[in-house]
């Protein structure tokens, strides 16, 4: 037992990523809009660990908001303080400040999603998290020949602050969103959206 928890061990790394969380424009529908994103896209980076990997992501914010980033679905087991829903885990990184993640990814395997927990920022502030089996261990399926993480998500031409504003206001649901986004693009249906940037086959055995 002793010797199997000390190749566990051996086998973890330390993988580290660093976000700049900062106000950019892009544009999308024929617009040009400021959004906040992570590194400047959106989605933000892909972060790819394996199962027993110490996973620290150093966040500085630039924008003007207050900002926490939530690990969706990771199992936060003795981190509860990592988790990053605003005032219950943690106060929020304030603009101009910055705040290290560092959590133990354990106990789990596929695909999750981060985001920001402050607001509606998570409109634009979020990418996926990739878990893959210890070194050694095989996949629960046939190993694809290529992986591609599909996030879908929402647009609005107008301020994501400003909706959810208006909404809160007036007690209401917030506006409908103006296109639904695959990977942080609108499809090839909406106005000023280009060519496709892939295309997928899906094949039974």
């Amino acid at each position: 037992l002793f010797l199997l928890s000390c190749f566990d061990l051996s086998s973890a790394a330390v993988v580290e990523h660093t976000f700049f969380v900062q106000n950019v424009t892009v544009n999308r529908l024929c617009e040009s809009r400021v959004i906040t994103a992570v590194n400047g896209s959106v989605p933000g980076p892909t972060l790819l660990v394996h199962e027993g990997d110490t996973l620290v992501v150093h966040v500085f914010n630039k924008s003007p908001y207050n900002l926490t980033i939530h690990w969706h679905g990771v199992f936060q087991l003795l981190t509860g303080w990592s988790d990053g829903p605003e005032y219950v885990t943690q106060c929020p990184i304030q603009p101009g400040q910055s705040y290290t993640y560092r959590f133990n990814v354990t106990q789990q395997e596929g695909t999750l999603l981060w985001h920001a927990h402050v607001a509606w920022l998570r409109a634009t502030v979020h990418g996926a998290i990739i878990i893959r089996p210890k070194s050694g261990r095989p996949y629960p399926f046939p190993k694809p020949y290529k992986e591609v993480p599909i996030i879908i998500s929402e647009w609005w031409n107008a301020n994501i602050m400003d909706v959810e504003n208006v909404a809160l206001a007036s007690g209401g649901v917030p506006n409908i969103s103006d296109a639904y986004m695959i990977n942080g693009f609108p499809g090839n249906l909406y106005p000023c959206s280009g060519n496709p940037e892939f295309y997928f086959f899906l094949v039974s055995r």
